[in-house]
């Protein structure tokens, strides 16, 4: 007998029907574009994990910032790569994040922000169906992170109908 791959990467809420948190939960999936609910909770277990870390890693250092940041180099360096952090932030900062930081690194509301389409739905079609690249590479998944450095990559498919700036969708979209 095989052992199967946990392939559940978020905890769903302990109690499921409060009003407030659906109203929350629901504002943020129409604001992000995101599918489902899922998705959501994908990224704040997400973030409950960047909090867990940072907590251990000051706990480790009994509190000392510095000593906790030499401790965490690499979990240091790929909060700053991904943007989650800026470079003047301290590891404490992982504490006050939000779950719309880690939303706000997603390819599908990078693509949105860059102006590539009119709303972010829309963002996560024209991603799905190949349209739009990072660094050259074409790239159909919406919840992928964007690194810092490869923002400014982000751009139409040079074979797509998209990088016509005359397309309908695309001339909407630059109003």
């Amino acid at each position: 007998m095989t052992t199967g791959n946990n392939t559940k990467f978020y905890e769903t809420p302990n109690h499921p029907f409060q009003g407030e948190r659906i109203a929350q939960e629901s504002d943020l999936l129409s604001r992000y574009g995101l599918k489902n609910k899922e998705e959501l909770w994908r990224a704040q277990s997400e973030l409950r994990n960047l909090r867990r870390e940072a907590r251990r890693l000051l706990g480790e250092a009994q509190g000392d910032v510095e000593e906790a940041e030499s401790l965490g180099a690499e979990f240091m360096a790929r909060m700053r790569r991904y943007g989650i952090l800026s470079a003047e932030d301290d590891i404490s900062q992982t504490l006050r994040l939000d779950v719309t930081d880690i939303l706000e690194r997603r390819f599908q509301t990078v693509a949105y922000r860059k102006g590539l389409a009119q709303t972010p739905q829309q963002a996560r079609q024209f991603i799905v169906h190949g349209h739009v690249t990072v660094d050259g590479a074409r790239t159909t998944i919406p919840s992928r992170k964007v690194e810092v450095d490869e923002e400014d990559t982000v751009a139409f498919d040079e074979t797509s109908k998209l990088a016509d700036e005359l397309h309908p969708e695309r001339a909407e979209a630059q109003e």
